[in-house]
């Protein structure tokens, strides 16, 4: 299967405001808001220019791509105030996916070899101010650059310059984004996606058309271009329907699994929440289709839908805004009807009450409570235990008895956890960390 081509949303960061990526609009949205609208809406990631100046504002940068990304779960490369290999850190350690640096500043040349070695390669990318600057891309990609960003600002690239990158990396190529109709832009970006040796585009658009990623999808799909859109396996007519002729559809939260809902959808809800990515159900009520979240703002967007081995009812995975539930609880299935106890064997889920009671523990003490213990001795006390719990698990390693190096480990786990808890961490930042290497 060919691969997708990339739709990524550019943004700016300038004086603590969001900005267009190439800084000439301010928006009136922060940062954190107008990325996540846009890969909600189905962008493929975020292209976002830090133009800081001071270094209390580039701090200020660093701490909202950290909330952004830990909002989003789409790739962020990030870039723009980088002259050392600890400004490429920093970008990285707030949670970009790869960082760009920008080859009309002085040094990031040489930069280009050294970050890629510490780094890796695929976090690299240079970013090209000017097409004249294809020239240099074979050295770029040997210097260990894994892609470009070229604002082309609406131009076509001449087949010279395209030729540039026959041997190189894949590129993605920056769009106007002065069009406010759909087509307009679809057709603007249908030139340079259409190029083989083009990964994909950066839209650079208006703050009132950030969610439509999706349309610009779905018009550039219907003009032959291969993005990543959802495309069913199956087809409405492939289902079996109920009496009714409708299909039920349970919905759970894509990264907890928890049910939220079930309803209902008929041939028009599935064909369109296939085209906008939302989910939109039939009311059999109301006899109406509807938009989950049209009027309360708490949309579902879609991760994933499945069909059962019977191809009568669905399962979709999805990002929830808010709660699912129209009484306001995150899920309809609030309420126990009857319950026997059980040891919760979920690791994820083991982890997860572990560490809410240690944080419970944190902010209302118990006496007596080892927990509290470490917390009362700070910082330095809790790090020794953490040292000592790692040399545990070496000594317990060496020795051929398996169970007791799982006591050490599961000591080592609790006193992380602490320390997580010392220092305001989620286990959602761990494995988000985990998911991007």
């Amino acid at each position: 299967m060919a691969e997708y081509k990339k739709l990524i949303i550019g943004l700016g960061y300038s004086e603590g405001r969001a900005c267009s990526w190439d800084g000439r609009k301010i928006y009136g949205q922060n940062l954190v808001q107008l990325g996540s609208a846009g890969c909600e809406s189905g962008a493929d990631g975020l292209f976002i220019y830090d133009r800081s100046v001071s270094e209390a504002d580039h701090e200020a940068m660093l701490h909202t791509l950290r909330e952004l990304c830990r909002k989003i779960d789409a790739p962020v490369i990030a870039g723009g105030r980088v002259k050392r290999l600890e400004d490429v850190k920093k970008y990285l350690y707030a949670g970009a996916s790869a960082v760009f640096l920008d080859m009309g500043a002085d040094g990031n040349e040489a930069l280009i070899k050294d970050a890629s070695k510490r780094f890796g390669g695929e976090k690299i990318y240079a970013y090209l101010p000017k097409l004249s600057y294809t020239a240099q891309a074979q050295s770029l990609a040997k210097l260990g650059a894994c892609g470009f960003v070229i604002p082309i600002a609406g131009q076509t690239p001449s087949l010279e310059e395209m030729e540039a990158f026959r041997h190189c990396p894949g590129i993605c190529l920056t769009a106007s984004g002065a069009a406010d109709e759909v087509k307009e832009q679809a057709k603007g970006l249908k030139a340079s996606l259409g190029c083989p040796e083009t990964a994909g585009a950066i839209l650079a658009l208006d703050e009132n058309r950030i969610g439509a990623s999706m349309e610009i999808k779905q018009q550039l799909k219907a003009d032959g271009i291969f993005l990543d859109t959802l495309q069913p396996a199956f087809q409405w007519r492939d289902l079996k329907k109920g009496a009714d002729g409708l299909v039920p559809v349970i919905v759970q939260d894509y990264r907890n699994k928890e049910v939220l809902m079930l309803a209902y959808m008929n041939e028009e809800a599935f064909e369109w929440t296939l085209a906008s990515g939302k989910m939109t159900y039939f009311s059999r009520s109301r006899q109406c289709l509807w938009i989950k979240g049209e009027t309360s703002g708490h949309f579902q967007y879609v991760k994933e839908l499945r069909i059962d081995c019977d191809e009568d009812t669905l399962l979709a995975e999805v990002e929830q805004v808010g709660g699912a539930c129209h009484t306001g609880n995150r899920s309809c299935f609030y309420r126990e009807l009857a319950k026997k106890e059980y040891k919760n064997r979920n690791p994820l889920g083991v982890f997860e009450d572990v560490y809410q009671v240690i944080l419970d523990r944190k902010a209302h003490p118990k006496e007596g409570s080892y927990t509290n213990y470490l917390f009362d001795k700070g910082i330095d006390k809790i790090l020794k235990k953490v040292g000592e719990e790692c040399t545990e698990i070496v000594i317990a390693a060496k020795n051929p008895d398996p169970e007791e190096i799982k006591y050490e480990m599961a000591d080592f786990l609790y006193h992380m956890m602490v320390l997580m808890a010392q220092k305001d961490m989620t286990w959602e930042e761990i494995t988000d960390e985990l998911a991007n290497r």
